[in-house]
């Protein structure tokens, strides 16, 4: 059986919905973002119990099939960016978004933007700021590397984009010791 899950968002979700799976007795052949594939149906105790302490962890199963799609893509685009992906940077995002789920862009991103509120690239600059200062925030990489691995065209490209997005420049953000949001709290 295949679960569909909202909020997984990074590898420590995973291991937590795994955690949850072995609270509640669910074998599980697979675990992705967004998704778990149980070894059989569960019953529906377990079920119950599944979902309530998913429910108390920040997760949710997805019985709606328009927002599992919306979960779907989110997910996709986590990972691009979470990743550095260089496929994101190269590839057009709505071709990477069409061959990872097989529907139409347009459709995609009609549907993205009545179930969230935003558009798709939107939600995709939002993510990408919030890795920019993630990666601000490590102090590894100046802000010529970080512009350069996030696939913005310059350093003053990326400044102005961040500067739109956060209302400072990434320096000032820097200096204030600015606060990044939660992945699953982005929009």
């Amino acid at each position: 059986m295949k679960l569909l899950i909202k909020n997984m968002v990074c590898d420590r979700c995973i291991k937590v919905v795994g955690q949850l799976l072995d609270d509640t007795d669910i074998s599980y052949k697979n675990i992705k973002l967004g998704e778990v594939e149980t070894m059989y149906v569960p019953s529906e105790t377990q079920l119950s119990a599944f979902k309530k302490l998913l429910f108390e962890n920040g997760f949710e199963i997805l019985d709606d099939k328009r927002s599992a799609l919306v979960e779907s893509l989110k997910n996709t685009i986590i990972q691009l960016i979470q990743k550095n992906s260089e496929e994101l940077f190269t590839h057009k995002l709505s071709s990477i978004l069409e061959d990872a789920t097989g529907y139409d862009y347009h459709f995609l991103s009609t549907l993205f933007s009545s179930v969230e509120g935003v558009t798709i690239e939107r939600y995709t600059i939002l993510l990408r700021i919030e890795k920019v200062k993630e990666l601000l925030t490590y102090d590894e990489m100046n802000l010529s590397d970080i512009a350069f691995a996030m696939g913005y065209s310059s350093v003053a490209h990326l400044s102005a984009q961040f500067k739109k997005m956060t209302g400072f420049t990434p320096t000032e953000f820097k200096k204030i010791g600015g606060q990044r949001k939660p992945l699953d709290n982005i929009i």
